[in-house]
């Protein structure tokens, strides 16, 4: 959503930090240099955020604090979904062996909320916070097949469908059919869609309203998983994690 009234200051100082963010560390003139902004401004809007720790600096060269860290703790710390969920998702790695996923939706992109590790899990390029199309991933695909079809095309129209392997969904017609198959099965699979070589199986978790909050996933290599597991033993234990989210936030 683009603002009415964008104040510019602020642009240029969300525009720092997303370089920062991008391929930090980085000196004045490199950032001037991407910014296509003056050195004296991109020194300026330096030095305000490393007065209050959102920045540091290091032989020359800046790079994002832990400030940042902490804001982002604090937020999930205060979300309820979260707090309810995390030891269900810690015990679906322990029981599986695998690695245990929890994704909300914010302004039409995923958001992990975090990850946990089993005894046989791989690791992958997630982490607390990292914001991926909902497309593309199992966790994305159950919050889309719960979502309204007005607002589903509102998120193609805002975000788009770009293809991350060969078998990403890619068209609106195939996610379209993708998301009834979801609905009817009550799960989302992920085979290769946003990693090739990786498979992901998906549950919603639902208000009692019967929105949706978040998702619950397990991400394994495809060698680990079968067809036969991604329709029998392993949709009963992510199903179940997801409604003990649901009953515990719910009653």
């Amino acid at each position: 959503m683009d603002a009415k009234h964008p104040v510019q200051t602020t642009e240029k100082t969300l525009a720092l930090i997303e370089q920062l963010i991008e391929g930090g560390p980085y000196g004045v003139t490199e950032l001037s240099h991407e910014l296509d902004m003056g050195k004296s401004a991109v020194h300026n809007h330096l030095t305000t955020l490393q007065s209050h720790g959102y920045v540091l600096k290091a032989d020359g060269e800046y790079r994002l604090g832990l400030k940042f860290l902490e804001i982002g703790g604090h937020i999930r710390k205060s979300m309820e979904f979260y707090e309810v969920a995390e030891p269900e998702v810690k015990a679906l790695a322990a029981e599986t062996g695998e690695l245990a996923n929890l994704l909300v939706e914010e302004q039409g992109v995923g958001v992990y909320l975090m990850r946990a590790k089993g005894d046989d899990a791989v690791d992958l390029d997630t982490y607390a916070g990292l914001r991926t199309n909902l497309h593309t991933t199992a966790l994305g695909k159950v919050i889309l097949a719960n979502l309204p079809e007005s607002r589903v095309e509102e998120i193609i129209d805002q975000h788009g469908l770009e293809t991350k392997t060969p078998k990403s969904v890619g068209t609106r017609d195939e996610l379209f059919d993708v998301l009834d198959d979801v609905r009817e099965r009550g799960y989302a699979i992920d085979d290769g869609e946003r990693l090739e070589g990786l498979r992901c199986l998906a549950a919603p978790v639902k208000a009692s309203s019967g929105a949706v909050l978040g998702a619950i996933s397990v991400s394994a290599p495809a060698s680990r998983v079968s067809d036969e597991d991604l329709h029998g033993a392993l949709p009963e234990r992510v199903l179940s994690a997801a409604n003990v989210v649901e009953l515990n936030i719910n009653y």
